[in-house]
């Protein structure tokens, strides 16, 4: 049996929905808003979380407010079939069928854990941030202060040297590096950079290397490197992780990018039967998506270097009282849900 189909003819009954806007400027220089989506039926509720970072489109969307003909009687296969059908791209869809998942759940009276026959375990998790411009390890610093022995994926860019890569590399805290090469038209775009690349694939050489933009003249530096890289924004099912240039060692699974609960379980699936680890990763959630990712990661890839730290990591000034990695395992009892 199939992940999927442990789940997929869960009953559903809707009655009603709600949104509940969020919002809050995070370490990126940016506001972030997302929206909870909040189904209910039955007496229950099940929870959602739309990530889509446009904020005029998350702003909108909540203005709208609960215009959707989702109610009645569903399976979360067909729940599946209906939103696909009013046209609701992924990070949208996941918020709608992840809600769907958690209602059903709770509406049988058992959790996603006991559903799909799997056992939760601690959490892994690393701390995913941008160095300052001009960069310096300031941050990372008062990080590893507060929280020593945190593990980081950090976003390199062209203005890194060679001395603070070196002196990335005496922390022994950098686990991952994404060079956020698939990426046009964001604040985060970083072009393909040779030197960059060259940089930090030589004095990391212990990092995952997640996103390059192959060209010839980087897949050239990157040749000998090729066991440690890892794809993100290109992985939205089975077909991507199967066109990507060369077989993967490791991908970066962000459920919202799959929109649909059997897109992502069929590539948890896909990547168990041919031996490719994952790591969990997350998109600014602030809401019970962040959970959410959590839960997963603790019952597909609870070791591996998952980007879903708790959130307040994302704040602009991070407290000084939160979780260490590994999370200890919270599932609630019924339901889709990490509490």
């Amino acid at each position: 049996m199939s992940t999927y189909d442990r789940v997929s003819e869960l009953p559903v009954e809707i009655d009603s929905y709600e949104l509940e806007a969020r919002s809050v400027d995070v370490s990126s220089a940016f506001t972030r808003h997302t929206t909870v989506i909040r189904l209910r039926g039955g007496g229950r509720e099940g929870v959602g979380e739309d990530v889509t970072y446009d904020a005029a489109d998350q702003l909108a969307f909540q203005e709208a407010g609960p215009s959707r003909p989702l109610a009645g009687s569903h399976t979360v296969d067909s729940f599946s079939g209906l939103v696909e059908t009013l046209g609701v791209e992924n990070y949208r869809r996941w918020a709608f069928e992840s809600a769907a998942l958690d209602l059903a759940l709770q509406q049988a009276g058992t959790s996603l854990a006991e559903a799909l026959g799997r056992d939760p375990r601690p959490v892994t998790f690393v701390v995913s941030t941008r160095l300052p411009d001009p960069p310096t390890l300031d941050r990372i610093r008062l990080l590893l202060d507060r929280y020593p022995g945190m593990k980081f994926k950090l976003d390199p860019t062209s203005a890194w040297t060679d001395e603070l890569v070196d002196d990335l590399r005496a922390t022994g805290a950098v686990v991952a590096v994404d060079l956020k090469g698939h990426y046009v038209g964001t604040i985060v775009d970083q072009p393909p950079d040779v030197e960059l690349y060259e940089r930090v694939a030589s004095r990391l050489p212990d990092t995952w290397i997640e996103d390059p933009a192959l060209t010839p003249e980087t897949d050239r530096v990157l040749a000998p490197h090729r066991d440690r890289i890892t794809w993100d924004a290109p992985i939205h099912s089975v077909a991507d992780v199967e066109a990507v240039p060369f077989a993967p060692r490791m991908i970066n699974v962000k459920p919202s990018r799959f929109g649909a609960v059997r897109t992502l379980f069929d590539t948890y699936d896909y990547l168990s039967e041919r031996g490719i680890r994952a790591y969990g990763g997350g998109q600014f959630e602030l809401g019970p998506g962040r959970g959410q990712i959590q839960y997963l990661a603790s019952l597909f890839h609870p070791d591996e270097p998952n980007d879903v730290a708790p959130g307040g990591f994302n704040e602009v000034e991070p407290r000084p009282d939160l979780p260490g990695s590994p999370l200890p395992p919270t599932p609630a009892r019924t339901g889709f849900a990490w509490e």
